[in-house]
């Protein structure tokens, strides 16, 4: 077990493990995951850390057909500049390894962002911890887990918050 499906375990929370055998040429670990799973796209989430001017480091889960605004992470954060994490000081903030990275039972507890899309939707899925293997549960448990806030994070949410 991850991290990830321990801390679901422990806190009794509602979820759904998927498992798919993991192609490591696949060019995008979320849209295969829509594919191998049969999954809307619009119910998958990637999870990505970026860091602020304030050397912060924040998590944001986003759609995974889209791309993450800078601009929007800034604001969410309350700061001036993002760009996005360096991947060593992700794997080392978060204990996971790219493309495996998920929200939950991370190493530190960073602010988390959830795009707000997810607000809408009964159940989101996100990384379970590992690749090949994802976790569906309700966006208001994840948020609940992570002590999250939703905010328009991608450059096509950027205009119509």
């Amino acid at each position: 077990m991850t991290p990830a499906i321990n801390l679901l375990k422990k806190k009794k929370v509602t979820h759904q493990v998927l498992k798919y055998e993991h192609d490591p040429a696949a060019p995008s670990y979320g849209l295969e995951a829509c594919e191998k799973l049969h999954l809307d796209p619009a119910t998958v989430f990637k999870t990505l850390v970026a860091e602020t001017d304030k050397q912060q480091w924040v998590v944001c889960i986003i759609p995974v057909e889209d791309k993450l605004s800078m601009k929007a992470v800034a604001k969410a954060a309350g700061a001036k500049k993002a760009a996005m994490a360096a991947p060593a000081d992700v794997e080392r903030t978060t204990g996971y390894i790219l493309g495996g990275v998920s929200p939950l039972g991370q190493k530190k507890r960073l602010p988390v962002f959830i795009h707000h899309s997810a607000q809408k939707l009964d159940k989101m899925h996100v990384s379970a911890g590992r690749r090949g293997l994802e976790v569906g549960l309700k966006p208001s448990d994840l948020s609940a887990l992570t002590a999250a806030t939703f905010h328009p994070l991608t450059v096509s949410s950027e205009d119509n918050g």
